[in-house]
């Protein structure tokens, strides 16, 4: 596990200890620094350090920066610290060689101290980036289970629906970036119900008029909970849980809309939800059988649902099912 640092870490490989002295006088001023003097050595401290960037020799006696980094980048614990390699060689196949191995960046030697700081923090900054997404996305799981808890969902429920809103998103031709997007965002959905009291979200019984106009304004808490933000991730998720209630004929909530004004991720996770709570067991109702279901969504279809969208899923049921399989609630 790491540690909490106050300045990065940098894990520096090479045989020569001419050439570490030099990375220690360009870089032991702003980053911490670890060395190691050869292939071996390098693997245990990697594994050791978790180190948040190396700079690995690749002219290395009995193991090369080539093996050294095929073997980090084949250990889940390793394989996501970049690598940069530093050279004497100036051969194009070589910088191709290091590339397909899974380096992110070349340095030559002799070694400039104006490049070498300069690829490092670059590098480092991406590094950053990723942590804060990684982070963000935690977040967001996080903020879905809250409302799982507060509306005794299952998590199986969310993990099956979030999955069934990917598949239907690459059959509607979203690009796999995109899909895993709204596959990422689709658990927020109902994020909004930590808002509902209780009373009314718990009631075993009817809503009254006055508790259901209470329970329709969760989407608008959901939007409002995630804000307005820069992170394309919270974009998706906030577009989501404001419109997975809105109905194709305009006859859904809050704000009424129609047709193609319902963004399409969430006429996507409305219909994956509703398929998903169908075909499950819940304590007020038996599960329906998938017949049963795709019957009742396609008397939905051009109503409550895309009519394109129910077109998709009948057509990646196969792989629909495949998911409903592997998530099972538990008895």
């Amino acid at each position: 596990m790491k540690k909490v640092r106050s300045a990065p870490t940098i894990l520096a490989v090479d045989d020569e200890p001419t050439n570490l002295r030099i990375l220690k006088q360009v870089l032991a001023e702003s980053y911490n620094l670890v060395y190691a003097k050869s292939g071996p050595e390098a693997l245990r401290v990697a594994r050791e350090q978790l180190p948040d960037l190396i700079l690995l020799d690749v002219m290395m006696p009995g193991m090369t920066g080539f093996e050294v980094c095929r073997q980090l980048k084949s250990e889940p614990e390793t394989r996501v610290i970049p690598v940069i390699f530093v050279t004497a060689l100036n051969d194009a196949q070589d910088e191709a060689t290091g590339f397909d191995l899974g380096a992110v960046d070349y340095v030559t030697k002799p070694l400039s101290p104006v490049v070498v700081r300069a690829r490092v923090r670059t590098h480092l900054s991406l590094v950053q980036a990723d942590e804060l997404k990684r982070t963000r996305l935690q977040i967001i799981q996080r903020l879905g289970r809250a409302a799982e808890y507060k509306d005794n969902e299952t998590g199986m429920h969310v993990m099956r629906m979030s999955h069934y809103a990917k598949v239907i998103a690459l059959g509607a031709g979203f690009s796999e970036n995109q899909a895993e997007l709204l596959l990422n965002a689709a658990p927020m959905h109902d994020v909004g119900k930590i808002g509902i009291p209780d009373s009314i979200l718990l009631k075993p019984g009817k809503l009254s008029d006055q508790e259901y106009a209470v329970m329709k304004t969760h989407p608008l808490i959901g939007a409002e909970i995630l804000g307005e933000v820069d992170s394309e991730l919270l974009r998706v998720a906030k577009s989501v849980a404001l419109t997975h209630h809105e109905k194709w004929d305009g006859s859904g909530y809050p704000h009424g809309l129609e047709g193609e004004a319902i963004p399409i991720e969430g006429r996507i996770v409305a219909l994956a939800d509703v398929f998903d709570a169908l075909t499950s067991k819940r304590p007020y109702k038996d599960a329906w059988s998938v017949e049963e279901s795709m019957s009742y969504i396609n008397e939905q279809s051009g109503r409550h649902f895309d009519p394109e969208l129910v077109a998709v899923l009948e057509l990646q049921l196969g792989e629909i099912l495949e998911i409903k399989a592997r998530w099972q609630d538990e008895i």
